[in-house]
C-alpha cells in the first residue's frame, strides 16, 4: 500500500510514536517489533543496517498488517532503491540528500536535518516531513519549540535523545511525532527476552502522551 503525504501526516498525528529498531540479529529484530506492536505502536522502522533488514521488513508487513513498516539509516540512492523494493512504506535518512528526496516518488521520505537552513532545504526539496537529529545535542524540546514561530508549517520528528520521560514534552513543543530506539527496549529486558514487559513499556509510553 502506497502512502500519500497527507495519509502519512494523518498516521503521524494519530500514532505520534515511531519505534526505531536496530539489531544485528534478525530474529531479535522481529521479536522487538512484535513486542511494541503488542503494546500499541503501529509505526515501526527497521534500520537498513540491521541484520537482513529486507527480510525483516517483508515479514513484518505480512505478519503485522495493522502496522506501517518502514526503514531508516539510508545513506545513498542504492540503499533507498533496495529498501523500496523490499516493501518499506516510509524512508528515513540521517541527512538531507536532495537526490534521494527526489527519487522517493510517492513513498514518504523523512530526511534528517538540524539547522533551520537544513530543515527548510529538506522541506523545499519535497520531504514528507523532517527528522530533527540529533535533537538532544541542540537543546531537546526547547529547540523544537524555538523553531515553531518561523518554521511551524514544517512537520518535525525529533530523534536522538527522545526518552519515555521527555517524549510528551517534544509533542507539546510542536513535534508532529517522535522517534525512539533504545529507550523503548531496555537492554535488561531484551537480554531476558521479556517481550511482555517491553510491550507494557510501549503501552505506558503511549498512555502518557
Amino acid at each position: 500500500m502506497k502512502i500519500s503525504r497527507q495519509k502519512w501526516l494523518s498516521l503521524l498525528q494519530k500514532n505520534k510514536v515511531i519505534a526505531v529498531i536496530r539489531s544485528l540479529d534478525r530474529d531479535l529484530a522481529l521479536q522487538m517489533a512484535f513486542a511494541v506492536a503488542k503494546g500499541g505502536i503501529e509505526l515501526i522502522e527497521i534500520t537498513w543496517n540491521s541484520d537482513r533488514a529486507p527480510e525483516v521488513i517483508s515479514q513484518l508487513r505480512t505478519e503485522l498488517p495493522n502496522c506501517t513498516i518502514g526503514t531508516g539509516t539510508l545513506l545513498n540512492l542504492k540503499q533507498q532503491k533496495n529498501a523500496i523494493a523490499s516493501g518499506a512504506q516510509f524512508l528515513f535518512t540521517p541527512h538531507t540528500d536532495i537526490a534521494m528526496i527526489g527519487e522517493a516518488g510517492d513513498i514518504p521520505i523523512i530526511p534528517g536535518a538540524l539547522s533551520p537552513t537544513e530543515i527548510v532545504t529538506a522541506w523545499n526539496a519535497g520531504a514528507s516531513c523532517v527528522k530533527v537529529f540529533p535533537v538532544q545535542a541542540v537543546g531537546g524540546a526547547s529547540y523544537i519549540k524555538s523553531l515553531q514561530a518561523p518554521l511551524g508549517h514544517i512537520p518535525l520528528i525529533p530523534t536522538g535523545g527522545v526518552t519515555v520521560e521527555n517524549a510528551k514534552g517534544f509533542l507539546l513543543a510542536g513535534a508532529i511525532a517522535i522517534g525512539l530506539s533504545r529507550e523503548l527496549f531496555p537492554q535488561q529486558l531484551v537480554d531476558a527476552g521479556d517481550w511482555d514487559a517491553i510491550a507494557l513499556h510501549a503501552k505506558t509510553l503511549l498512555q502518557g502522551l
